[in-house]
């Protein structure tokens, strides 16, 4: 392979050396900075110093699904179509989980690459993501740590995996179920050299801990270990993430929400208006379906505008758009959303009604993602990054793009 590949219109160098990209799920630059500021992240310290220390946009909304997506086509929502965790179709009526591979609109890197000729390695921590990822993948390893005791070679092109890397499998809702990916990952670099890997995390830790806490700065010790593993054996490491996380509880605890189904049926007529969160997943243990994004899709008879002011005056609500401006700010497909979107302020989440969210049991303070508020993420990379374009706004989707220019030895090419 020596020719640029041309993948959803850019244009990507081919590494002459491993590039392993890790998202960390829910992070954000206040993470390994306290850690590294506690001297818990040694490696990153050093790592920071020769190579790349930036900050990148992530897509929004800021939720994993369609970040993990962007970073693993390359492009915007807008293009590769998954835009939530959680959609509602209106063409059939139903609440839809964003997993399935037939509501990706673009090819994947990892599929363009390995048809290509390239060796391909994808490890998700939830097994929500798998499928998605792994769609087109041609003889490559792709399967999840949340199911890695089922992994085999004829479905995920590995198996073995808890003999491989000597760990039990771990509970869904636990930071070993990222070290697990890490620790895959790290085995499968180190005996099978892929040319492109792509490490997803869960933030389990991130929606419970906050910066500088003992518990995130053990975390972040154990991903810098593997980092320094990683770096040793020669891969390029890009380190970003799908979105950051903030605390969303008033000074008290309290969980502070904006009931946008309460506050509709109040507006309207009861039920006339769905209120949509797409950060809804199988996995709402620790976020109770709280985020700081809404879609709105309202009757017809409905006056948009008027709506939408009245949204935007409650205590909580940072912006309120249509469907056309959010499309074009945002760069979404317009089919998948509603009619308003909502965003909430940073200490702010949304919901629909109060029976439909129960945090009841939660132990800690709500933190959660989905608004502008967490967009900014970590762009980290084990060498200095030169070429950039004059203006180019870096996105955490530009992984692969820069990883595969640093690996060979290039600067970025143009689309």
């Amino acid at each position: 392979m020596t020719e640029p590949l041309t993948v959803n219109g850019r244009r990507y160098h081919r590494p002459h050396r491993p590039v392993v990209v890790v998202c960390i799920d829910g992070s954000e630059d206040a993470y390994h900075e306290r850690a590294i500021a506690d001297g818990r992240m040694p490696f990153l310290e050093r790592m920071l110093s020769t190579g790349a220390d930036l900050r990148a946009d992530c897509t929004m909304p800021s939720f994993t699904n369609p970040n993990n997506l962007s970073i693993a086509t390359g492009v915007p929502p807008a293009v590769h179509g998954i835009c939530g965790n959680y959609f509602y179709d209106t063409a059939s009526g139903a609440e839809v989980m964003m997993n399935d591979p037939e509501l990706l609109r673009a090819p994947t890197l990892f599929a363009a690459f390995s048809q290509a000729g390239a060796k391909v390695a994808v490890i998700t921590a939830k097994d929500k993501l798998r499928r998605l990822l792994g769609s087109g993948l041609k003889d490559g390893i792709c399967f999840s740590a949340e199911k890695a005791d089922q992994a085999t070679e004829a479905e995920n092109g590995i198996g073995k995996v808890l003999e491989r890397t000597g760990m039990e499998l771990p509970s869904v809702y636990s930071a070993e179920l990222s070290e697990l990916v890490m620790a895959a990952g790290t085995d499968i670099l180190d005996k099978d050299r892929p040319d492109l890997m792509y490490l997803s995390l869960t933030d389990y830790i991130q929606h419970k801990h906050a910066p500088g806490s003992p518990v995130a700065n053990d975390f972040y010790a154990m991903l810098d270990r593997y980092f320094e593993r990683i770096d040793a054996l020669g891969a390029v490491l890009v380190v970003t993430a799908d979105h950051g996380m903030n605390a969303k509880a008033d000074g008290e605890g309290t969980a502070r929400v904006v009931h946008l189904q309460d506050d509709l049926d109040a507006r309207l007529e009861p039920g006339a208006a769905r209120v949509v969160l797409p950060i809804t997943d199988p996995y709402t243990v620790h976020h109770g379906a709280l985020g700081s994004y809404a879609t709105v899709h309202l009757p017809a008879s409905a006056d948009r505008e008027a709506v939408a002011a009245g949204l935007a005056r409650l205590e909580g609500v940072d912006e309120v758009l249509t469907r056309e401006a959010a499309c074009a700010r945002f760069e979404l497909p317009g089919d998948r959303i509603g009619d308003l979107v909502v965003i909430a302020e940073r200490n702010t989440v949304l919901g629909t009604t109060p029976a439909r969210h129960d945090i009841s049991g939660f132990k800690e303070p709500l933190r959660s993602h989905g608004g502008l508020s967490e967009q900014k993420v970590p762009f980290l990379v084990n060498a200095p990054v030169g070429g950039l374009p004059a203006g180019h706004r870096l996105r955490n989707f530009d992984a692969y793009w820069v990883g595969a220019a640093v690996a060979a030895g290039e600067q970025p090419p143009a689309a």
